[in-house]
């Protein structure tokens, strides 16, 4: 018999108030969250977990053990929700949560509850909107340790998937005092692993050859420290992690033994949602080694996956990699489509290092293809750049200077020895640019329209009747014009 069991069996004592009954469930069950044991910590909540997402029956508790009842299902339904809606559900949970401890003028516990809200908003890859909860939360803390070391980690995590890794490694080291023995091996496990990614992103950008051997050690410290607090799951995560590094470093080998260990701890959690993000590294080690239907067969499994949750930012990932799979197999036009959508299912969930990175793949694998238009090329490295504006990762600032020389060659180049070329060809389609780039900037008037381009309103109207149908899309409805009430005289 576990542990848990044991304080479970303490149920069974007939003196206990039903708010006593449900405080001892939710502290088991946020014992078992922490050790990454969702449905031990399901069975746990006991009668208060109705399904993830749903709200439990909380009438007739107090206030303390209805927030504390809250929280847990909040929590357990943000590491469950494989459903659409279910961050959003964990979301309004834990918010009434925190709201009932404001009430309660428990400030601690309000904090703590806030910290694990910004990871739901982390999850769905809204990295503003964890940040501004962060914030919020930052000030309710007082004097816990263990929260303030939680609240930074949360902070940093935030951090680093925003592509912010010097802001990352200033706070984790500027942190480290909190993360001494007074600390739980869990949060000491989370401290070293955040740490190395923070070194292994800045060794590219600062071109520390040693940095990559520091995140291994941390990464080892990190497995250790998970090891000591008995926390399978996180150890699977720091050898998905490991790959990842390694895959990066060009052993490829080795990034596949990691993988293997940490698919087995995984399948043996029955954690769907672990194995897809491992399965999704995998296919980058095979895309790396150019074994790409190997490649394309491990991502099916992830995208289906993932289809059905709200990680908007690794699912975004994880049908980049597909775009660029099926780039490298010839099936263009399919690539481009769905690069399109990873970088529109990034955007909107506000996930923009992610969006850029899948603009950039877009640029990258069909820059220079017949099937985007230079000035679609042109748009899309706009739009990366604008996406990545904030970044502080060398390798994606390296692709972005690459992906402007894609963009600019077709301007320094004339057209002329290519295929079915005709000078009346470019010039109507220089024609329709100048057109189209006049009805956007006026709004969609034909009248200001032509002015921009030394044209009567009539010439326009009939150059775009007769050449450029295509365009009358652009322009606002026509208005009819109202006829004179007043009679001409008559002779």
């Amino acid at each position: 018999m576990n542990l848990a069991d044991e304080r479970l069996k303490e149920l069974d004592n007939p003196t206990l108030t039903e708010n006593e009954r449900a405080l001892l469930r939710s502290q088991v069950a946020a014992d078992l969250i922490h050790k990454g044991q969702y449905e031990a910590a399901r069975a746990a909540l006991g009668e208060y977990w109705r399904g993830t997402g749903e709200r439990p029956s909380v009438e007739g508790l107090g206030d303390r053990a209805a927030a504390e009842v809250l929280l847990q299902a909040g929590v357990l339904s943000g590491w469950l929700g494989k459903a659409k809606g279910a961050q959003d559900a964990a979301k309004d949970l834990i918010s009434e949560s925190a709201a009932l401890f404001e009430k309660l003028g428990e400030a601690q516990r309000a904090a703590g509850a806030r910290a694990d809200l910004s990871i739901c908003y982390w999850r769905e890859g809204a990295y503003a909107d964890a940040r501004a909860v962060l914030e919020s939360t930052a000030a309710l803390i007082e004097e816990s340790a263990e929260l303030k070391a939680k609240t930074v980690l949360c902070f940093t995590v935030v951090e680093s998937s925003a592509g912010r890794y010097s802001d990352a490694l200033h706070l984790l080291t500027e942190s480290a005092p909190l993360f001494g023995e007074g600390v739980s091996h869990r949060l000491r496990g989370i401290f070293h692993n955040e740490l190395a990614i923070a070194l292994r992103r800045l060794g590219t950008a600062e071109r520390r050859q040693d940095y990559p051997d520091c995140a291994i050690i941390e990464y080892t410290a990190a497995a250790y420290h998970f090891e000591q607090a008995r926390l399978e799951r996180n150890v699977g995560l720091i050898e998905n992690n490991l790959a990842f590094l390694l895959y990066k470093l060009g052993r490829y080998r080795e990034a596949h033994g990691h993988l293997d260990r940490a698919q087995s701890v995984f399948t043996r959690l029955r954690d769907a949602g672990s194995l897809a993000h491992v399965d999704e590294t995998r296919a980058r080690v095979l895309v790396a080694e150019g074994r790409y239907r190997d490649a394309e067969r491990t991502l099916a499994g992830v995208l289906k996956t993932l289809e059905q949750g709200d990680e908007s930012a690794l699912l975004a990932d994880a049908l980049t990699v597909q775009g660029i799979i099926w780039a490298r197999l010839w099936e263009y036009q399919s690539s481009i489509n769905v690069l399109r959508r990873a970088a529109e299912v990034a955007e909107r969930a506000g996930a923009l290092p992610n969006a850029g990175q899948a603009v950039l793949s877009l640029i990258e694998e069909h820059g220079l293809s017949r099937l985007l238009p230079p000035a679609e090329v042109y748009a899309a490295y706009v739009r990366a750049d604008r996406l990545l504006k904030d970044t502080q990762d060398a390798e994606d600032v390296a692709r972005l200077r690459a992906c402007a020389r894609v963009a600019m060659r077709p301007l320094s180049e004339t057209p002329l020895h290519e295929k079915n070329f005709s000078l009346y060809g470019a010039v109507h389609e220089f024609e329709a640019k100048l057109i189209g780039q006049a009805l956007e900037d006026s709004g969609g008037s034909v009248t200001k329209a032509a002015r921009l381009l030394g044209l009567s309103h009539q010439t326009l109207i009939s150059i775009m009747n007769t050449r450029h149908k295509g365009l009358t899309g652009k322009r606002k409805p026509a208005l009819k014009r109202l006829k004179s009430i007043i009679k001409k005289n008559e002779k």
